[in-house]
């Protein structure tokens, strides 16, 4: 006789609802899982498409493939906004030369219009910027213009020198053509204070200009034939870049008045009397009345899809982080 424990109704039946309740939370979380897997799918799709929707022009292949519908011929466009550095994100000498060579190698483009807003910034790099015109200008014979917004000063119109001609609104600030290094001196501060500056060089002028240290003539003197020499060099530029519109105007004589180099800003209508604009109109005017055609196609460098989305998520970390401190109390400084 077998000694196997034998199982009563009422196990059997525990046992039965037992295993059901066991298989029942276990499709429940695998269907709980799925659900989750498939919300968190929709929640980056959805992420994805407001990105796509706030910055249409980030997908490169969606750009592409937009070039390649494009017919007929076009006006080129390329903005010049803030300060010419190369630090900064779009107004470098590196991407507004690759937005220039893109804008002259493009079969249907008829002109160039280079839209300007810039107080100035580094003379080498609106240096960069100008040779690399005049160069395209050589190799691809296309009209350039140069359009000033609200300002075009210093480096800004150093690069506006090497267009064909110049427009600007009559409120316009056009000018600047001049060269400036600033700082500050702290020698009377520290006497007043005690401190003791203590100032190690090799080389008699290494610590030249040392804002702690009394100036020396010598180096005074150093540095303003180096800021003499650079005018010079944008001035030539200015009136290489000008003579022939100034010369077919009847004009020419302009570029001798010394008053234009000496760093002062006029606007749009004065400088049309100056000589440093031909006449007043916006980008949309000269693509429509000088190079007759309408249409605007637009070269202006931008942030990759990457640059752009990390530039954005440092934003919105940033924002929460000091809305956290914020909450918390603690003062950001």
């Amino acid at each position: 006789m077998s000694d196997l424990p034998v199982s009563t109704p009422d196990e059997k039946w525990e046992r039965d609802v037992l295993n059901r309740l066991a298989f029942a939370t276990l499709n429940e979380q695998r269907r709980a899982r799925r659900w989750g897997i498939f919300f968190k799918l929709l929640l980056v799709f959805y992420l994805l498409l407001l990105l796509v929707l706030a910055n249409p022009e980030l997908s490169g292949w969606l750009s592409e493939a937009e070039g390649e519908l494009e017919v007929g011929k076009h006006t080129a466009l390329i903005d010049i906004e803030g300060v010419i550095s190369a630090e900064a994100e779009i107004t470098n000498a590196d991407k507004i030369i690759s937005g220039l060579r893109t804008a002259f190698k493009d079969s249907n483009t008829a002109g160039l219009i280079i839209r300007i807003n810039s107080p100035g910034g580094s003379p080498v790099q609106a240096g960069y910027i100008n040779d690399e015109i005049n160069r395209l200008r050589k190799k691809h014979p296309l009209p350039v213009y140069a359009v000033v917004t609200d300002i075009c000063a210093s480096g800004g119109y150093y690069i506006a020198a090497a267009a064909d001609q110049i427009y600007a609104d009559k409120a316009s600030l056009v000018g600047s053509i001049g060269v400036l290094m600033d700082g500050f001196g702290f020698v009377e501060a520290l006497q007043k204070l005690g401190i003791e500056r203590r100032l190690m060089t090799a080389g008699e002028h290494k610590g030249f200009l040392d804002p702690f240290s009394p100036t020396k003539s010598e180096d005074v003197n150093h540095v303003q034939g180096l800021l003499d020499n650079i005018h010079r060099q944008f001035i030539v530029k200015v009136k290489e870049g000008r003579e022939a519109s100034l010369k077919a105007s009847d004009k020419l004589q302009l570029l001798d008045n010394p008053k234009l180099y000496s760093g002062l800003i006029w606007t749009g209508e004065e400088a049309i009397q100056l000589g440093l604009v031909d006449g007043l109109g916006s980008s949309s005017y000269v693509a429509r009345e000088i190079i007759k055609v309408e249409k605007i196609k637009n070269f202006t460098p931008k942030l990759s899809y990457l640059e752009r989305f990390a530039e954005q998520l440092g934003v919105t970390l940033t924002k929460t982080f000091q809305q956290t401190a914020h909450s918390e109390g603690v003062g950001l400084y």
